[in-house]
């Protein structure tokens, strides 16, 4: 098997389920790892797992997500994968929506992909190599009732993939995009016994993650789609 070209790997939007999965595959490949949420506190169980090293930061926010680079440039060494794992949601009817909470809710989505993406350009461009993933939702294709918020925001990240793919792909950077097209398995949310194998198994959706890091540049995935037997679309 074709091993993992890349040395340093950083999760902003950090937390339980993919992102836990992903920092755990790519340390037991090897790699140094780094993860970054508002709540660094709740990361300190993983950090211990993969012996990661913790940052704070705020997605949403240009000089948070710059002095996290900087941060993480210094304390881990520049990342040369950068998965952006981070989102958030202001659900209810269109008519009731609170302006505020809508546009926090794309900041974090669609404009902290943007921050995130741009940094992790800057460092990978000299070098002519990286890898940055985008996590998506069924979301990024489907709006859904009283969810028009979060579909905004995962509308204008595959956006973001797409064009940034297009652009950066040339110079020998990975850019993929997953959209995750179905309900992801936990322990509130447990795989029901009569309908086994209806959740997507967040090691299983890393283990997607870390196959598209050892692609060849000649058959590069843009985009990947992971959906449980359920889903109807």
């Amino acid at each position: 098997m074709t091993g993992i070209p890349y040395r340093t790997a950083l999760v902003v939007g950090a937390g339980s389920g993919i992102s836990a999965a992903f920092a755990r595959a790519v340390a037991s490949a090897g790699l140094k790892v780094g993860l970054a949420a508002r709540d660094v506190e709740k990361l300190a169980s993983l950090a211990d797992e993969t012996g990661a090293h913790t940052f704070a930061v705020d997605a949403s926010e240009p000089e948070a997500v710059a002095r996290l680079f900087a941060a993480a440039d210094e304390r881990l060494g520049e990342p040369d994968v950068v998965l952006f794992n981070a989102s958030a949601r202001a659900h209810g009817p269109i008519a009731d929506l609170a302006p505020e909470a809508v546009r926090k809710a794309i900041e974090i989505s669609a404009f902290g992909g943007f921050l995130t993406v741009r940094e992790a350009a800057r460092r990978m461009i000299p070098k002519g190599r990286g890898a940055i993933l985008l996590t998506g939702a069924s979301a990024s294709v489907k709006g859904y009732p009283h969810s028009a918020a979060f579909a905004m925001g995962k509308f204008a990240l595959r956006g973001l993939a797409q064009s940034t793919a297009r652009e950066l792909g040339p110079k020998g950077i990975h850019v993929a995009h997953f959209i995750i097209d179905g309900g992801v398995r936990s322990a509130r949310r447990p795989d029901p016994t009569d309908k086994p194998d209806s959740t997507l198994d967040p090691d299983a959706i890393a283990q997607t993650y870390v196959e598209i890091l050892r692609q060849p540049r000649s058959a590069w995935s843009l985009e990947v789609e992971l959906r449980p037997w359920v889903e109807t679309f």
